[in-house]
């Protein structure tokens, strides 16, 4: 099979796992948004992100160096398996006791018995980690559609009916363990892999010596990501972070939606051209723009639609969140680009750069939050789309000189697009006020902003021949 034909089949399968997922989870979450109360979801936030950062310590980095390398055996995969087995139970250990101390940070002592149940999923996860890996290298999206989707579903409905009974914050906990669980068993049955008994030592320096600096990176990323709803659960009530949680998440649904289809596909595509850059290059450029075609209008038109569909959605008591997600959306528009960005570094091998950039993000970061603070929550979100802004010309800055792109000519292509987005949020805007003035109800108004919002996107794109719309409509229609 050829490389497009891999990509395009591999595109298929991902969007068919990623849509479905999303729209399943997203239905799961509505639901458990009118059982539970914003609180409870903050507390969940809160070790949302203990659990994140440990998940970045066990695995390493070393699984993306098993995607990157040309020539992998069992070996390889049994080496790093055993060492994120081993990893697993190490954190969760160090998890188990500093529980209290955590707990103590936050001012939340509920956190302390959540954190060690919880925290199983490090080792349930540990045991699937090099299946799904495996199955990523080989872009087999299909296999992990079978098992994602129904995972989903069982850790959900499970979610659901706890959430009824009165089960509160616990309900969302043991929906992530039966979820995880879920995924884990099905994995060790459709992979067909099992370990080897041994641990090459010469193998696994060379994962670590690449994984190593991609999990200093990643953990960087990931605490200073949730620096957020750490100062927020820190310094505020667990409903603010509730709202904060509920805001980012649904802000990130189409951003994640649609960024998680083409990551998966784009990492190892991008591996296979790393030494040919006027074709990385092409398939770069190309794909940045078709995202951020997606991507922008989807989020400006959320974004000015933003209270009639927390209330459509989650009720009054969530209205709250909205002006966190209008906020949250205008900083989300670049999240594709920085990730597709920092892609180029790892494929050219550059882990060490990755790192040194992410390290001077994070003072950036570290800076604005400083100065931020003082203003509120409002000032820390204002503060966000700010550091967005400033790791966007980091980012492009570096990447683009191993591909010969720079920022601004980055900047340039993506400009109309963004542009044009903002137009349409503008009559989205005028169309929602005159609908408020008749009173509509929230869901005319988010079926009839959205249609206009949709449509006068496409119209503006048709007018001004949108060079990325001119090669969607050949995609689509599959002519040219």
């Amino acid at each position: 099979m050829t490389l497009k034909k891999r990509a395009l089949t591999a595109l298929f399968w991902s969007a068919l796992e990623q849509f479905g997922n999303q729209i399943i989870g997203f239905i799961i979450s509505i639901i458990l948004a009118r059982l539970l109360l914003p609180a409870e979801f903050g507390l969940l936030a809160m070790v949302a992100v203990i659990i994140a950062i440990g998940n970045i310590l066990i695995h390493g980095g070393l699984t993306q160096s098993l995607i990157r390398s040309g020539e992998v055996d069992n070996r390889d995969y049994s080496t790093v398996f055993y060492f994120n087995l081993f990893g697993s139970v190490v954190i969760y250990a160090i998890t188990f006791v500093s529980a209290p101390l955590i707990a103590d940070f936050f001012g939340q002592q509920e956190l302390i018995p959540i954190l060690r149940v919880l925290g199983i999923t490090f080792i349930i996860g540990a045991f699937s980690a090099i299946q799904s890996t495996r199955l990523n290298k080989m872009m087999d999206f299909k296999t992990q559609m079978i098992v994602s989707t129904p995972s989903m579903i069982i850790g959900g409905i499970s979610g659901i009916l706890l959430a009824f009974y009165g089960y509160g914050v616990w309900s969302l906990v043991y929906s992530r363990i039966i979820q995880s669980t879920a995924s884990t068993v099905q994995l060790w049955f459709h992979s067909k892999w099992q370990p080897m008994l041994v641990f090459d030592r010469e193998r696994f320096r060379k994962h670590f010596g690449f994984g190593f600096k991609l999990m200093l990176s990643g953990l960087i990323d990931t605490i200073f990501t949730n620096a957020y709803t750490i100062i927020i659960g820190k310094f505020f009530a667990a409903s603010q972070v509730g709202y904060y949680y509920k805001a980012d998440g649904l802000q990130m649904l189409p951003v994640r939606s649609l960024s998680q289809i083409v990551t998966k596909i784009t990492y190892p595509l991008f591996s296979e051209v790393q030494n040919n850059n006027v074709q990385l290059r092409g398939i770069y450029k190309r794909i940045m723009q078709m995202v951020l075609f997606f991507i922008a209008p989807t989020l400006i038109i959320m974004a000015v639609l933003g209270e009639p569909l927390f209330r459509f959605l989650f009720t009054e008591k969530w209205l709250p969140s909205v002006p966190y997600f209008q906020i949250l959306c205008v900083g989300g528009i670049l999240y594709p680009i920085h990730a597709y960005n920092l892609q180029i570094l790892n494929v050219k091998g550059k882990s060490g750069l990755f790192l040194k950039l992410e390290i001077v993000k994070k003072i950036l970061l570290v800076i604005v939050i400083l100065i931020s603070f003082q203003f509120g929550i409002f000032g820390l979100l204002y503060g966000s789309v700010i550091v967005s802004m400033l790791s966007f010309f980091v980012n492009t800055h570096y990447s683009g000189k191993f591909i010969d792109y720079p920022a601004w000519e980055q900047i340039k292509e993506l400009a109309p697009i963004i542009l044009l987005a903002m137009i349409t949020g503008i009559l989205v805007y005028i169309i929602d006020i005159f609908m408020v003035t008749i009173d509509a109800i929230d869901f005319v108004r988010l079926l009839i902003g959205g249609t206009v919002g949709v449509l006068s996107f496409i119209l503006l794109a048709q007018i001004v021949k949108l060079s990325i719309f001119k090669e969607l409509k050949i995609i689509v229609l599959k002519r040219k």
